[in-house]
């Protein structure tokens, strides 16, 4: 792993450099809950931001985009916002040292195979990665959740995206094997293990979105509104009952999240008894309730989930991640998982003309220093 990152920092950099990871992730339900205080369910994915490091004397951050395939740079003591893809690890470095952490000049190269815009949190991933770079730089012990924290700061107040915390939380603090059961008001969580008998099938669409410019934005604030209007703190502590209060757009985008966190729980309920059939109607209800409560599915999304559902191998199937555009997941039994791939995938192109891929993944462990 990060041969790639790794080989391009030593030819433009002329030294030897450490390899953070950090996973992408695709969240098995518990859609825009997570700013609302909810429950959500993610799974951290084998798919990894990679970033080979080293210290540097110069008190510059100074970094190279395998995928931009530029290098920028910030002076330590003048971190501000440029709107280039190095905001996201300028803005890490900058909440951990208004946290305390004394941090030394970093170079570094970025790569890695987290689709990006697919919904899979490319940027917590590189988020994260930076973060375990970070703490290992300035020789601190590492500290995964106050890394979670901080780098959702860093999202939401230098990038300028409002995203709640699961991202960061299941990149940093992941177990292998499981998913993640996140109370985002708390930040307990309890590993869910995923039995071996189904498999975790990412299904990206082949569609974008950007989350700074979207509709996503308003999907919070549409959030917000219907708490304070409901006199409780976040959407979290709202009853349906309470919802009679609302009406319209407000009303539609509670009930989902009333509806959602409710399914959540029961999902890890389900999973843990292994209950196919509930886990299938509780991805479907998650996913209609997304396409026609939320309004952030899309023509590709429901052609992705349709074409998934109805396939035999299928136990469930929603679209995950912000919306608008971007993957969807499946739970698929194993023993008929290369099936399932290439029907599929076949399938959904030639209902669309997109061009769609889907991945088999595994569950894996958290934000870590790989051997370089």
């Amino acid at each position: 792993m990060g041969e790639g990152v790794l080989r391009t920092f030593r030819a433009r950099y002329r030294r030897e450099p450490r390899l953070a990871v950090a996973p992408g992730r695709v969240n098995l339900i518990g859609e825009h809950t997570d700013y609302s205080e909810g429950y959500v369910f993610p799974v951290a994915i084998d798919r990894f931001s990679q970033v080979a490091f080293a210290r540097n004397d110069d008190r510059l951050l100074r970094g190279y985009s395998l995928a931009e395939e530029e290098e920028r740079s910030m002076a330590l003591d003048d971190l501000s916002p440029s709107g280039s893809w190095l905001d996201y690890a300028a803005g890490v470095v900058w909440t951990h040292r208004e946290n305390g952490l004394e941090i030394p000049g970093m170079d570094f190269v970025v790569g890695g195979d987290v689709p990006i815009g697919a919904g899979l949190s490319s940027s917590a991933a590189f988020e994260l990665a930076i973060a375990r770079a970070v703490f290992e730089t300035a020789s601190a012990p590492w500290d995964p959740s106050t890394a979670a924290r901080l780098a959702q700061r860093a999202e939401n107040e230098f990038v300028g995206v409002p995203c709640g915390i699961m991202d960061q939380m299941v990149s940093a603090l992941s177990q292998a094997g499981c998913a993640m059961l996140l109370d985002c008001r708390s930040l307990r969580f309890e590993a869910v293990p995923i039995p071996d008998s189904l498999l975790v099938v990412v299904m990206d669409t082949g569609t974008r979105r950007a989350l700074v410019s979207s509709a996503y934005e308003e999907r919070r604030r549409s959030c917000e509104e219907a708490a304070a209007l409901l006199g409780v703190s976040a959407l979290r502590d709202a009853s349906r009952e309470m919802l009679e209060r609302l009406s319209g757009t407000l009303r539609r985008r509670a009930l989902h999240v009333v509806e959602e966190n409710a399914r959540t729980l029961e999902m890890a309920s389900a999973l843990r008894r292994g209950d196919e059939d509930r886990i299938g109607a509780l991805m479907r209800e998650s996913h209609e309730s997304l396409r026609d409560l939320f309004e952030v599915s899309s023509p590709a999304l429901d052609s992705m989930v349709g074409v998934a559902s109805r396939h035999p191998a299928a136990v469930g199937a929603r679209m995950t991640g912000g919306g608008f555009g971007g993957a969807a997941v499946a739970l698929v039994r194993a023993s008929a998982a290369k099936g399932f791939l290439h029907e599929v995938e076949s399938l959904y192109r030639m209902e669309t003309k997109n061009p769609g891929k889907l991945y088999a993944c595994r569950a894996v462990s958290g934000a870590a220093i790989r051997a370089s």
